[in-house]
């Protein structure tokens, strides 16, 4: 009864060749870019990066002359593998849409790791990912952050070491929607009131899970004082958001409307618990101070809007409003299309600001899809720029990445090379098996 849970550890070692990139222009999203610059990487960490050639003693040369280098990009908020393709009924596992509230429930049960949709999103330059339930609940469930390794027959298996929990949350049309016609809530007011109900039992099951959790301390210390503690009953629900409130779960929520944004800041205040990144949020710009004074990411699109009435309020020049305002701007997908063209978005964005007077540049749209989305995950000390000690995640692009022209061209993913676009197209999901050519065959 004693014994201690084991702690997440850093991420361990991952054996990979010793492989060093030179000759191309090298992004770091740190600030620092080198032309021509080297990258070399070893045992699923980065080693070195500077200009020059760096050095070749026993590693695999790339050789990336006329090309970019880049860390992986980041997706912040995708539903890959709980709405895998193809989009059958059997395969919709995203929402758990029979109770408003579903906090117990994790993305990483319902994930399909031969979904086809995860080697189509390495082929567009993405490493990392934020798996999130869907939007039909106000709770609606655990994320899932994971890494994109072939070969994967376990959902498991693709978790990112030691990134933390993420709740997912949503706001405003989509439970109106889902549960107007069944019960509740039929009204904005009503997600309010039982999102703050759940919250109340919360605040409850925590106290009482703390003072069993000091008794139990208390009586491990010195077993002769007293009788053990009896064994305390466990809901997973009150779980999840006793997590949010002790600050040990990243909430992530859906919300587009800034009135919307502000009331869910002022309920996360209420119960002392803090909001990672708002998610979709069109309306973000109009509350970016807000935002940037709270600390609080804004995971959007560059020109996705109007599909319905609180998406039409949107701007192109939103992302880059957003980053002079000192707040951090991600562009995520929500997009089995999308995820493969983050660097296009990005670019979108990048040149809307620019056009309306906006002091951004490539360094600042590279940081949205991957330095900022890294944050968002809570993974921002392991992945997300070309830094030494950092996880091995690297894209060549043929050409610049902000080019409609480029695609990505080999990509690293805890330094194995997961994607060559010039080799044989074998396909990861054995879903695919026998719809391609024959191995060997190049598809023009």
């Amino acid at each position: 009864m004693c014994t201690q849970s084991p702690s997440v550890a850093d991420a361990a070692s991952v054996e990979s060749p010793r492989t060093l990139i030179r000759g191309g222009t090298v992004m770091t999203a740190t600030g620092e870019t080198f032309a021509p610059g080297y990258v070399l990487f070893e045992d699923g960490r980065i080693v070195e990066v500077g200009s020059g050639d760096g050095p070749d003693d026993g590693a695999v040369v790339v050789d990336a002359t006329g090309r970019w280098v880049t860390p992986g990009l980041i997706d912040s908020h995708s539903h890959l593998g709980v709405y895998p393709a193809p989009g059958y009924a059997a395969h919709s596992d995203g929402n758990e849409a029979s109770a408003p509230l579903t906090p117990q429930v994790q993305a990483v049960h319902s994930v399909w790791p031969q979904d086809p949709g995860f080697e189509r999103a390495i082929a567009g330059g993405v490493t990392s990912m934020l798996v999130l339930p869907g939007s039909a609940n106000i709770i609606g469930g655990q994320g899932f952050t994971l890494k994109l390794h072939r070969g994967v027959l376990a959902a498991e298996d693709m978790r990112f070491p030691g990134a933390p929990t993420t709740l997912k949350m949503a706001c405003g049309e989509n439970p109106k929607r889902v549960y107007g016609d069944s019960g509740a809530p039929q009204t904005r007011m009503g997600e309010v009131s039982i999102l703050r109900q759940a919250f109340f039992s919360a605040q409850e099951y925590l106290a009482q899970r703390s003072e069993w959790n000091e008794g139990r301390e208390s009586w491990c210390e010195n077993p002769a004082a007293g009788e053990a503690p009896d064994p305390r009953s466990v809901n997973l629900a009150m779980e999840t958001l006793a997590d949010v409130i002790a600050g040990d779960t990243l909430v992530q929520i859906h919300c587009y409307r800034a009135d919307e944004m502000l009331v869910q800041m002022q309920i996360a205040e209420e119960f002392g618990y803090r909001i990672r990144s708002f998610h979709h949020a069109v309306e973000a710009y109009k509350i970016r101070d807000a935002l940037a004074g709270s600390e609080i990411s804004v995971s959007t699109w560059a020109d996705w809007w109007g599909f319905k009435l609180e998406a039409f309020d949107s701007i192109v020049e939103a992302a880059s409003l957003i980053h002079e305002a000192g707040a951090r701007p991600v562009i995520h997908s929500d997009s089995a299309i999308g995820i493969q063209r983050l660097n296009q978005e990005a670019a979108k964005a990048m040149f809307a600001g620019q056009l309306a007077g906006i002091d951004v540049d490539e360094e600042d749209a590279l940081r949205w899809i991957t330095v900022n989305p890294a944050w968002t995950l809570g993974v921002e000390n392991q992945t997300g720029a070309l830094i030494p000690g950092y996880m091995a995640d690297v894209v060549v692009w043929s050409a610049n990445p902000f080019s409609i022209y480029t695609s990505a061209d080999l990509v690293w993913v805890d330094g194995l090379l997961e994607y060559d676009r010039s080799a044989p197209r074998v396909p990861w999901s054995d879903f695919e098996t026998g719809l391609w050519p024959a191995a060997g065959e190049v598809q023009p």
